[in-house]
């Protein structure tokens, strides 16, 4: 028999070596790297690790993360946290404890990465980090929830974002919807009033809204949408009916010394008064000063100076006019103790005498607008004191 003829098994045929195929974990050389301190291939592990981390995959699908460089946002990551790593002497720690390849890879990704990322988060979007973390806090620790994904399996482990919670009162075996069919749901839900009462240490941030009303929330978004939710969506859906303001603010003109077609030079527009439209405000109110009194001369002689007539005029272009609560036409006619009709006819005077006024511009109208308030105000305040 030749050496090449196979053994046959207990049917007959010829026996088959099957190779078990085990996934391979790419770790990179770290202590060869930093022994000879080659700079390049550091950076180009960490930026594999960047790129392959699922949180900041997660993040930069979500639109958490803001490429502020002329790089993508996993190279303007890598790069924070090389300085991260450097500045805090993490390298030469390594190197000090003898940590094999799969201890530093292990804790740049799962420690150092991570802790970083968080930082990332809470600084560019502090509510959405703080109110995703009450929402998911609230659901695990309430009784009024229960999980729905380990049901027969108490002992099963799954990472946070995707372990799937309901109400306690729902049956095990409750239908899942689909994503799209929650989002739209979830429309009936309104939106929950801001709570602006500040806490914290430094009394600047704002509650938002309380933990027993965010509690509420939960239970009316899971009625809506009637299905069991994972966490991660559950508070998609929770802050879509939350007013969270995440304020970050970027610069809007090129750096110096860059070739990025990206950027646009921009000249913001400054809004504050020149010196001309300065002199020229002052000149309106001083014209529309002059305006009133000419126009206040003109209603004086439409009634022939007549004391008793003028102040009922002024009461009329008081009520009928300048004063907002002043009353229907009727309503003023009651009050000053005439007749509609009269209050009729002394509107159609003062409104033609409003209609020979001459203005410049928008500003001279206002101006006289609130010139005009003020002294007819005050004229009518004189009177009431007089008449009592």
């Amino acid at each position: 028999m030749s050496s090449d003829t196979k053994k046959a098994g207990p049917s007959g045929k010829p026996k088959k070596k099957f190779l078990k195929r085990n996934k391979r974990i790419n770790v990179g050389k770290w202590n060869d790297s930093l022994k000879t301190s080659d700079v390049n291939q550091i950076w180009t592990e960490l930026h594999r690790i960047v790129s392959s981390h699922p949180l900041v995959r997660a993040s930069k699908k979500a639109g958490f993360l803001v490429e502020e460089g002329r790089y993508n946002v996993y190279s303007d990551m890598t790069q924070e946290l090389f300085v991260a790593l450097l500045s805090k002497e993490r390298f030469q720690h390594y190197l000090d404890t003898g940590m094999t390849d799969q201890e530093i890879e292990a804790e740049i990704s799962q420690i150092e990465l991570t802790n970083l990322l968080t930082a990332q988060l809470r600084k560019r979007h502090p509510e959405s980090y703080r109110l995703a973390r009450r929402i998911s806090t609230l659901i695990q620790t309430s009784e009024t929830f229960k999980r729905f994904d380990n049901t027969g399996s108490p002992e099963i482990h799954r990472r946070l974002a995707e372990r799937v919670f309901g109400l306690t009162d729902w049956q095990d075996g409750k239908k899942t919807r689909s994503q799209q069919e929650m989002e739209e749901r979830v429309k009936k839900v309104s939106f929950h009033e801001r709570d602006t009462r500040m806490v914290g240490c430094t009394g600047d941030a704002q509650i938002v809204i309380s933990n027993a009303e965010l509690e509420k929330l939960i239970v009316r978004v899971f009625k809506a949408v009637d299905s069991p939710v994972n966490i991660r969506a559950i508070r998609g859906l929770v802050m879509s009916r939350l007013p969270v303001m995440d304020i970050y603010l970027v610069p809007i003109t090129a750096p110096t010394n860059t070739d990025d077609d990206r950027y646009v030079d921009l000249d913001p527009v400054d809004s504050r008064e020149t010196p001309e439209e300065d002199y020229l405000r002052r000149e309106a109110e001083e014209a529309a000063a002059g305006f009133v009194d000419h126009f206040l001369d003109c209603l004086k002689e439409s009634v022939r100076g007549k004391a008793k007539q003028y102040n009922r005029m002024i009461n009329i272009l008081w009520y009928c006019y300048l004063n907002s609560d002043g009353g229907t036409q009727l309503e003023v006619a009651d009050k000053l103790g005439v007749s509609d009709s009269l209050v009729s006819d002394y509107r159609k005077r003062i409104e033609s005498n409003l209609q020979e006024l001459s203005f410049g511009g928008v500003n001279e109208a206002r101006q006289f607008e609130k010139h005009l308030k003020l002294q007819v105000r005050e004229m009518i305040t004189v009177e009431e004191e007089v008449s009592a």
